[in-house]
């Protein structure tokens, strides 16, 4: 199963990257926050399985 790292700007989806682990694709969200928050503007980013649903996310204003 493959899931997808969604970073959300203001404007809406940055970039998307995805990953054949769960605990791979959270721990690279985590890790890369607040670096992509700082260079790109992030303010939220989400793990989604296959099937879109939403196993991890994270905001922070």
């Amino acid at each position: 199963m493959a899931f997808t790292v969604i970073w959300y700007g203001r404007q809406g989806i940055i970039d998307k990257v995805i990953f054949d682990a769960e605990k791979v694709a959270k721990d690279h969200a985590i890790s890369m926050f607040q670096t992509r928050r700082g260079d790109e503007g992030i303010i939220c980013v989400e793990v989604r399985k296959d099937n879109g649903t939403v196993v991890f996310s994270h905001a922070e204003n």
